[in-house]
């Protein structure tokens, strides 16, 4: 699968360029940007891309700084995807044929306009764990359905103070810590690598289903796909392996097993949250995990 103009890591590696602002290092890669600050790293990528790579005819506006990405379905509703002029995703709505119209997704900051991804960390305290750990990060390979819909459903397991943004939950471990996940570790990647292979990716019909499950009952539902590799190699290597697996999964979610895509999010790690504690090659470590952030979206606690 070619992701965004490369499709092997060495071929990103050689087309990155990398530059200083201020005290803040920018790395760019074929579809990606990487930002390192301080000691703190991320990566970005444009929100429209995964529609594209999928198929999916959208029309484009351009409204100064602003991009307004449409793409309507045969029953009439329309996805919105607003970015900004560095593809960062502002708002994405879903409006039905009757004109009324649904927030998926608010990325608009309130109080902080300066673009410091650093100002969007959240720090709160853990709250204790009160149900089993294995019910709180659940393994798709020994969970049957039941138990991942009810995962990806569950309400957070503290309260949730405020609304956040996208950025403010794909940057904040703590903040994400308040909604249970599934790893999806019946789906593992070769080093190096962000293809799904076909065998694997048949694996994800369950996920899918809990997901297209949830979303009969609640059809503007968010669910943050996130990629992770094992410790070996580049940070900056594994951080974009990683956000391209995620893209892998989640467009594998959409393409083979009809999940909407304006429901999907993803964001990459890297090696930040290793599943097994080695800096040995660990195919446990390369893996995507699944959990729902509407609450933290909406700051409610259902």
């Amino acid at each position: 699968m070619a992701t965004q103009g490369a499709d092997r890591l060495d071929d990103v590696r050689s087309r990155r360029e990398e530059r200083r602002e201020g005290d803040v290092t920018i790395i760019r890669e074929p579809g990606r940007t990487i930002i390192r600050d301080d000691d703190r790293i991320i990566i970005r990528r444009d929100e429209t891309q995964r529609f594209r790579d999928l198929g999916i005819d959208q029309r484009i506006e351009r409204r100064g700084d602003e991009t307004r990405t449409v793409f309507e379905r045969p029953d009439g509703t329309r996805i919105v995807t607003i970015t900004d002029a560095e593809g960062r995703l502002l708002r994405r709505t879903r409006q039905v044929r009757d004109g009324e119209e649904f927030v998926i997704i608010d990325n608009t900051r309130l109080d902080r306009p300066n673009d410091r991804f650093s100002d969007e960390i959240v720090m709160l305290e853990r709250p204790p764990l009160r149900i089993p750990r294995d019910r709180y990060i659940v393994d798709a390979e020994q969970a049957d359905e039941r138990l991942i819909y009810e995962t990806i459903i569950a309400p957070p397991i503290a309260p949730i103070p405020r609304r956040y943004t996208l950025d403010e939950v794909r940057y904040s471990p703590d903040l994400r810590a308040r909604m249970r996940s599934v790893d999806i570790d019946t789906v593992t990647f070769p080093s190096a690598s962000w293809v799904v292979e076909p065998a694997q990716a048949q694996r994800l019909s369950t996920i899918a289903q809990s997901i297209r499950q949830a979303l009969q009952t609640s059809p503007n539902e968010v669910f943050l796909v996130e990629g992770h590799t094992d410790a070996v190699g580049a940070d900056i290597d594994n951080l974009s392996l990683s956000d391209r697996r995620a893209q892998s999964v989640a467009e594998i979610l959409t393409r083979d097993f009809g999940v909407p895509p304006e429901n999907l999010t993803t964001q990459g790690y890297g090696e930040q949250y290793l599943k097994v504690a080695t800096q040995a090659d660990s195919r446990e470590n390369r893996r995507v995990t699944l959990r729902r952030i509407t609450p933290l979206l909406s700051g409610k606690n259902g």
